[in-house]
């Protein structure tokens, strides 16, 4: 079980730490709108990390086999889904800059709800996720380290809660990043920087 449990974190770690995308959406979301969207959008990709965790160690090296022939269709729409959000980030930071008083169309993952189910969907594009904790399982098979039931869920939890705590130190730190530039020219860098970020990252992703 504690071997379980050390593989679990490490996997769970080993996936949310990078710096990528989805991290940079988080932050974002945090700094221009609220801690509590920012949560909203970490517990939707942790739950996407905690779901590819399970399927992974249910079906292991099947379903990486089944994933691999749509991987490069799915890392397209998750391109284009990024490009589209960085594009609406920035017009509506622009527009609400240029005039505060116009009342400018709310953000599509405006509130925590419509955060976590946007974020838990863009996650689950990814396909080298489930790829990924395969590999991780079929080592600890292949050195020996139990699999059975609790041990596989030991190893889904463990995975769960690194990936959450991760999620959530970014959303922090959005937040905090957030009140720090809280008038309207530093909302509006925020943005612009944000914006851009996730289109270079969408551009890298597009062109595998």
């Amino acid at each position: 079980m504690r071997d379980a449990l050390v593989s679990g974190l490490l996997a769970g770690y080993g996936v949310a730490i990078p710096v990528g995308a989805i991290a940079v959406l988080i932050i974002g979301l945090s700094a221009r709108t609220s801690l509590r969207v920012g949560t909203g959008a970490a517990l939707g990709v942790a739950t996407a990390d905690g779901i590819y965790a399970a399927v992974a160690v249910a079906a292991g090296t099947a379903v990486a086999g089944l994933i691999r022939p749509i991987a490069t269709p799915m890392r397209l729409v998750a391109a284009v889904v990024l490009l589209l959000i960085a594009i609406r980030t920035a017009l509506t930071a622009w527009r609400h800059y240029r005039d505060p008083a116009r009342a400018v169309s709310a953000p599509a993952l405006r509130t925590a709800p419509r955060a976590y189910a946007g974020l838990l969907g863009l996650t689950l594009l990814n396909p080298t996720t489930v790829i990924y904790f395969s590999a991780l399982v079929l080592g600890q098979k292949s050195n020996g380290i139990a699999t059975g039931p609790g041990a596989a869920a030991v190893f889904v939890l463990a995975a769960l809660f690194a990936s959450a705590s991760w999620q959530l130190v970014l959303a922090t730190g959005g937040s905090a990043l957030g009140h720090t530039l809280a008038q309207d020219r530093g909302r509006l860098v925020t943005a612009l920087v944000s914006a851009a970020v996730i289109t270079v990252l969408a551009v890298r992703t597009l062109v595998g």
